[in-house]
C-alpha cells in the first residue's frame, strides 16, 4: 500500500487517508464495514498509533467513518454516493455514431507543431523544450508562497469570482517590477492575465484575426503562435530572418506582423536597435500593428539588453505578450498581455467566455513571489545555469561536430544549428532517438517546409550539465552513422 507512486509524495497520514478514502469509494468498504482498531492497524504497518487515529478522525469529521462508542470504528451510511440505477439502452441507439471528422470543422491534429516522444524524460539527453529544472527550482520560497496565500486572512484576496478582473495584486507587480526591467510603462486597465503566453496568442486571434486578415510571421518563426493563430485562417506571411533579426527590406503589405525581437524563436538572434526603430516606423507609416512576444528576455548572458519594442512605441501599435512563470516552470502557465486599454477590454471579454479568468489563486501566489524578490533571485540563477550549459554545449559542438555551424546566443536557452546542407535533421533526429538524443527538428518551425532542412535546435533546459557533452558526442555518432548511410 504504501510503496504506490500516486501516493509517494504524500505525508504517511494523508496515504493512509487516501487508501482509505479508495477503498470506500471503489466499493471494497461498504457501509457499516467495521475497519480495525488504530492499535491494530498501527502494528500491522509498523507505523506510529498516532497516525493512524489522526488519519481515522480526519475520515470522522469528512463523514467517511463514524465512530460507535465502545464498539469501534465503521464505514459511515452515507460516505459512498448514491449509485444511479443502470436502464437498458434504446434499441438501435449505437448503430450509427456520429461522424465526427465530418464534424469537426476547425481541427489541429495535422498542424506540424513540436512533438516529443510519449516517455520523453526517460531518453538519456533531452535537448528539447519540456520542463522545470529541478536544481534551480525554488521548491521552498514557492511552497512559503502557496502557504501564505492559503490563511484565512488572505482567502479574501483571490476566492471570490473575479469575473473578468485579475488579482490586483499580480497586475500591480507586474507594472511594477517585470515591465520596467524591459523598459515599458503600462496602466492597470493596460495589462491582462493569461494561461501563459499560447492563450494570449489564441485571444489575439479571437479578437482580431479573419480570413482576410495579413499576418506576417518570422520565417523561421514561433511555430505555437502560428498553429494559435490559424485557428482564425488569416492569410499568413513568411518574413525572412538574418543575423540581425526580422529583415524589413521589401516587406509586404500586412495588417499584424508577430515578432521576437529578444532572442528570436527559434535562431536566438536579437533584432537591432536600428531595426526596431525602423520597424516602427513602418508600421505607422504602412498601417500595421506589432505582436511582440518578448521571448526569453530575462535570459541575457551577454551584451546589454536592447529595449523591447513597447517601450519605444509611442502610438499603440504593440501588442505586448509576455511570461511570469516560465523561468520558474512552464506547468503554472501564467503569462500577459500589454496593450492599448480599449483592446484589453475586448480581449477580457473573449476570455471571459472561455474560462472567465486565470486561477485567481495562482495569481495571488505568484504576486507574492514577485513581492518577496524571489523571481529577480530565480533569474540570477537561471541565468547562471544556463549560460553555464551554453558554453559547455558550444565548446562540445565546436570539438564533436566542426562541420556544423552555429551562432553563440547571447541569451535562451538553446542554440539554432545548421547542418551540411545534405543532412534532413528530420532524419538525424530519428537516428538520434536511437541514441537516446532527443532534439527539435527545425523543418516544424517553417511555414514554407524545406526539404532537406538543414537545421534544428537544441534546448538546454531540460538537460543537465553533466549530460551535455555525453549527448552531443552521441549526436556525432548519429551524424556519422546518417554520413555512412547517405554515402558522405
Amino acid at each position: 500500500m504504501m510503496a504506490d507512486t500516486a501516493l509517494s509524495g504524500l505525508p504517511l497520514q494523508a496515504r493512509l487517508r487516501r487508501v482509505v478514502v479508495d477503498a470506500i469509494l471503489g466499493g471494497l468498504l461498504p457501509a457499516g464495514t467495521m475497519i480495525p482498531s488504530s492499535r491494530d492497524l498501527a502494528a500491522a504497518l509498523s507505523i506510529s498509533r498516532n497516525t493512524v487515529t489522526l488519519a481515522y478522525q480526519h475520515l470522522v469529521d469528512e463523514g467517511f467513518l463514524e465512530s460507535r462508542p465502545r464498539t469501534g470504528i465503521f464505514v459511515a451510511a452515507q460516505a459512498q454516493p448514491r449509485p444511479v440505477r443502470a436502464s437498458d439502452p434504446l434499441a438501435g441507439s449505437g448503430s450509427s455514431p456520429p461522424d465526427w471528422a465530418a464534424r469537426v470543422v476547425r481541427s489541429q491534429t495535422k498542424l506540424r507543431t513540436l512533438h516529443k516522444p510519449e516517455r520523453w524524460s526517460d531518453y538519456r539527453y533531452p535537448f528539447v523544450y519540456g520542463t522545470y529544472d529541478p536544481e534551480i527550482f525554488p521548491a521552498e520560497d514557492f511552497r512559503e508562497c502557496c502557504v501564505r496565500t492559503l490563511a484565512r486572512s488572505q482567502l479574501a484576496r483571490w476566492a471570490p469570482d473575479f469575473e473578468t478582473d485579475d488579482v490586483a495584486e499580480l497586475i500591480e507587480q507586474i507594472r511594477k517590477r517585470v515591465l520596467p526591467s524591459r523598459g515599458v510603462f503600462a496602466l492597470d486597465e493596460e495589462i491582462m492575465i493569461t494561461i501563459g503566453a499560447q492563450q494570449a496568442y489564441y485571444l489575439i486571434a479571437e479578437t482580431l484575426f479573419k480570413q482576410s486578415t495579413r499576418v506576417g510571421l518570422e520565417e523561421p518563426g514561433h511555430v505555437h503562435a502560428r498553429n494559435s493563430f490559424s485557428l482564425r485562417e488569416p492569410r499568413f506571411v513568411e518574413v525572412p530572418v538574418d543575423s540581425e533579426g526580422l529583415v524589413l527590406e521589401s516587406l509586404p503589405e500586412l495588417d499584424y506582423l508577430f515578432v521576437t525581437p529578444s532572442h528570436q524563436s527559434p535562431t536566438t538572434v536579437t533584432l537591432s536597435l536600428e531595426r526596431r526603430r525602423e520597424l516602427l516606423h513602418l508600421a505607422r507609416t504602412q498601417d500595421f500593428v506589432l505582436i511582440e512576444d518578448d521571448y526569453e528576455a530575462e535570459n541575457l548572458y551577454a551584451g546589454e539588453p536592447v529595449p523591447a519594442l513597447k517601450s519605444m512605441d509611442r502610438g499603440g501599435r504593440v501588442i505586448y505578450v509576455g511570461s511570469v512563470s516560465k523561468s520558474l516552470s512552464p506547468a503554472l502557465r501564467l503569462g500577459f498581455i500589454v496593450a492599448p486599454q480599449a483592446l484589453i477590454r475586448e480581449l477580457r471579454a473573449i476570455r471571459h467566455s472561455m474560462l472567465r479568468h486565470p486561477s485567481a489563486f495562482l495569481q495571488h501566489v505568484y504576486a507574492l513571489f514577485l513581492s518577496l524578490g524571489h523571481h529577480e533571485s530565480l533569474t540570477r540563477r537561471v541565468n547562471a545555469a544556463m549560460g553555464e550549459r551554453l558554453q559547455i554545449a558550444t565548446k562540445a559542438l565546436g570539438d564533436c561536430l566542426p562541420e556544423f555551424e552555429f551562432t553563440m546566443p547571447a541569451g535562451g536557452a538553446s542554440i539554432w544549428v545548421r547542418t551540411p546542407a545534405w543532412v534532413d535533421a528530420a532524419e538525424l533526429a530519428a537516428k538520434c532517438r536511437q541514441l537516446g538524443v532527443l532534439i527539435e527538428s527545425g523543418d516544424v518551425f517553417f511555414g514554407k517546409q524545406p526539404y532537406p532542412c538543414p537545421f534544428f535546435r537544441l534546448r538546454l533546459s531540460s538537460i543537465a550539465a553533466n549530460q551535455i557533452e555525453p549527448g552531443i558526442l552521441a549526436l556525432a555518432q548519429a551524424y556519422r552513422s546518417l554520413a555512412s548511410d547517405r554515402g558522405h
